[in-house]
């Protein structure tokens, strides 16, 4: 297996897999494997210095045959064509394997956030949803934060959009402050979901978490949140947690409260008291019951497969192993929770959040994670089931799930 691929010319051959898995034709498999509609845009405006930029965005529609399609807006330097195209399409699959009425998209803007004022951000937020503005909507296609942006973003783009159309449209984006018809439980939503799937691969396993061990790498929104709610609500031991400038390890835990407080005050968790440090090559690498890795793209690949030793891996992050990894780590009997069923908690919420937004009635935190534990459960079920079925791994269980159900719609349109 080339390991060179792109992002998504990897999210194309593990799609491919699937779809010969399902004994489906290359017909099928070229009417799923490009987006819809890509959008490429040029964001032209003035600084607060007076100095005139650019800046380049993207909106990746994928496919809409099972509803109005729903995606984040990532703000990064190093943003492009294929992992928007590939984050898109991985959306897709994630509405359809919870089976909420969704297609899926993806957006971002080439910037570095950091650089820019408040004015500026402001100003970037509301230029990209002009330019996009007959190409969303809530019965379009609902943006949402995603990596860098945020509910004020999120707030800003949703003024800009009734403005142009004369008229509130609460869905139209979701990740929104509280006060704009934001749902309770949005900012875990998926470090939750993606907990709720860890204790059924516990289930699986015959195995309490009480004091199981966990292993985080990247220690941002989603990972943060899933060491804490795995600590503080089912027992979990965290023996280690990384970011960009590295890791930490302490083999009888330590508090992953004080790891997010100590983060919060000196941009890292490199340096917590009682913890000695590792790499992230390291941490990847370590005995533990559950790693989860909540960061980058490929860092679980050919190279380092076959030196994993977590019993679970939870996939927070969006396509951290690699389809040869894939074939490596089911060969080793590990459980792999896939990325677009473990961290499909974000999307479900912000699914309850449109809702919400329809009929102007709001649900509690307690309401929220109910439903939503209910269906990260039955799509568990669901891919487990599939794969033991085709005798194959967990996420080709869950791709094939999601493609059955896209495709059918497709059918049932008269597309294919």
């Amino acid at each position: 297996m080339n390991e060179n691929l792109d992002t998504f010319e990897i999210s194309q051959v593990q799609l491919h897999k699937a779809c010969k898995l399902m004994g489906y034709d290359s017909h099928i498999y070229n009417a799923l494997k490009e987006p819809e509609k890509f959008i490429e845009i040029k964001i032209t405006m003035r600084m607060d210095n007076g100095e005139t930029r650019t800046f380049k965005g993207f909106r990746s529609q994928f496919n809409s045959a099972r509803g109005p399609m729903k995606g984040g807006i990532r703000w990064h330097p190093e943003e492009n064509e294929s992992l928007v195209k590939a984050l898109s399409a991985w959306m897709t699959w994630k509405c359809a394997c919870v089976d909420i009425p969704l297609g899926g998209a993806k957006g971002g803007i080439i910037c570095n956030p950091k650089e820019l004022s408040n004015a500026e951000l402001e100003k970037l937020a509301r230029n990209y949803v002009r330019k996009l503005s007959g190409d969303i909507g809530p019965n379009i296609d609902i943006p949402a934060p995603d990596v860098y942006t945020n509910p004020q973003i999120m707030a800003w783009m949703m003024d800009e959009y009734e403005t142009i159309i004369g008229k509130h449209a609460p869905s139209v984006i979701t990740g929104k402050p509280l006060e704009l018809g934001g749902s309770a439980g949005r900012s875990n939503a998926t470090a939750k979901g993606g907990t709720f799937c860890v204790r059924e691969a516990a289930k699986d396993l015959s195995k309490d978490l009480k004091g199981a061990t966990v292993a985080i790498q990247g220690y941002g929104n989603a990972g943060s949140y899933a060491a804490r709610l795995l600590q503080d609500e089912f027992k979990c031991k965290i023996i280690a947690a990384s970011d960009s400038q590295g890791g930490i390890y302490n083999e009888n835990g330590f508090d992953a409260n004080d790891a997010f407080e100590h983060k919060v005050k000196t941009s890292t968790v490199v340096g917590l008291e009682g913890t000695q440090k590792i790499s992230n090559k390291e941490l990847l690498e370590l005995e533990c019951d559950v790693l989860i890795p909540a960061a980058l793209e490929n860092v679980i690949n050919k190279s380092n497969a076959a030196n994993i030793k977590a019993k679970i891996i939870a996939e927070l992050a969006n396509g951290p192993t690699t389809p040869a990894a894939d074939d490596i780590l089911y060969n080793k009997d590990i459980i792999i929770i896939p990325d677009f069923l473990c961290n499909a908690g974000g999307v479900t919420v912000s699914y309850f959040e449109m809702v919400q937004g329809y009929y102007l009635h709001f649900w509690t935190e307690k309401e929220v994670f109910s439903s939503l534990d209910k269906i990260m459960t039955k799509a568990y079920r669901a891919t487990v089931k599939k794969a033991e079925e085709h005798h194959t791994d967990n996420r080709m269980g869950a791709y094939m799930i999601a493609i059955e159900r896209v495709v059918n719609a497709m059918k049932l349109r008269g597309w294919i």
